[in-house]
């Protein structure tokens, strides 16, 4: 597996994009985003995303030359269609627009109808805390999980994040509402590896931990059972109806591919609201108790949400970012 550094990474990426015909400063920033979740180690969500985001391109449900539009405002809120353009730019521009509503407001909401997937929504938690605030945001999907009691896919695994700033790491919870996300069991079967806990049902209907199994059914396991399942219906219904978009159930009628999501983006400016001397010293008060925790293996410290993230980045800047053979080889076919 090669390992492959950040700026060869993104000039790859890059000059896919503006080959399939992206602009500069889009097809720089895509690639900087995608570079980036690599780069943390969500391999499964960047480079090994890569090809299926060039295929969506080729087949029309990705407009490279879009940029989004707003629709409508009242106050701290905002609608905007995303006109189909590349979503990682999408949400990147939609965050960026909600932390200036929360400059001028102290909250600021952004829900995006007609855009595509936004690769990592981590990203946006991120991008958020480095801006001094706490980030919210979501995104429905296709239905690809079926909800608790049912058989047949009808509910999207819509992931959720929420993120708090913090200077020396900040807090991102990035989770969607199945136990693994396709991509982390994609990044598992890649690899021939098990889940290490069950993620779904096999064919005979049992609940299993290998990821090509799972596949094979669709049935993926909400996180919490019905509560899982709950909060999917809830956060497609509110990105459905503040965006004016297309829900779940809309988004399966039109295709077996993903395309055309409802999103939201919130930001609170936290070190205005709380002060930054609170607001420092109440997060790092939690993480330091929570640092105090018993491990049950002494060998793997309890960390708080997105530790872990700064230590791969680091790795991953000096040593390069590992690259599976195949991917790599078809994205410099490309």
């Amino acid at each position: 597996m090669p390992r492959i550094s950040f700026e060869d990474l993104k000039a790859e990426f890059k000059r896919v994009l503006i080959k399939k015909g992206c602009d500069d400063a889009a097809a720089d920033l895509s690639a900087q985003l995608m570079t980036e979740t690599s780069c943390d180690g969500v391999y499964s969500h960047g480079v090994n995303r890569f090809a299926r985001v060039v295929e969506y391109i080729d087949k029309g449900y990705i407009d490279v030359k879009a940029a989004p539009t707003k629709v409508d405002g009242m106050g701290a809120f905002e609608r905007w269609n995303g006109n189909l353009g590349l979503g990682n730019v999408n949400a990147k521009l939609a965050m960026d627009r909600a932390i200036e509503l929360a400059r001028e407001n102290g909250i600021g909401c952004v829900a995006m109808a007609n855009t595509n997937h936004w690769l990592r929504g981590g990203s946006y938690g991120w991008q958020a805390a480095e801006a001094g605030c706490v980030g919210i945001c979501w995104t429905n999907t296709q239905p690809n999980m079926p909800a608790w009691g049912a058989r047949d896919r009808r509910i999207g695994n819509n992931p959720f994040i929420m993120a708090v700033p913090r200077e020396g790491g900040h807090v991102v919870v990035d989770i969607a509402m199945a136990q693994f996300s396709y991509g982390q069991m994609d990044n598992k079967a890649l690899r021939g590896e098990m889940l290490p806990v069950p993620g779904g049902y096999d064919e005979q209907g049992q609940l299993s931990c290998d990821p090509k199994e799972i596949a094979k059914t669709w049935r993926v396991l909400p996180i919490g059972y019905w509560k899982g399942s709950a909060l999917s219906i809830v956060l497609d219904l509110v990105a459905t109806v503040l965006s004016g978009g297309r829900s779940v159930a809309n988004i399966g009628k039109m295709s077996s591919d993903e395309y055309s999501l409802s999103q939201m983006f919130i930001a609170l400016d936290a070190k205005r609201i709380a002060g930054e001397g609170h607001l420092a010293d109440t997060v790092n008060e939690v993480l330091d108790n929570l640092h105090g925790s018993v491990p049950v293996d002494p060998a793997q410290p309890v960390r708080y949400p997105g530790e872990s993230s700064l230590a791969i980045r680091n790795a991953n800047l000096a040593n390069g970012i590992p690259v599976d053979d195949g991917v790599w080889a078809k994205i410099q076919s490309l």
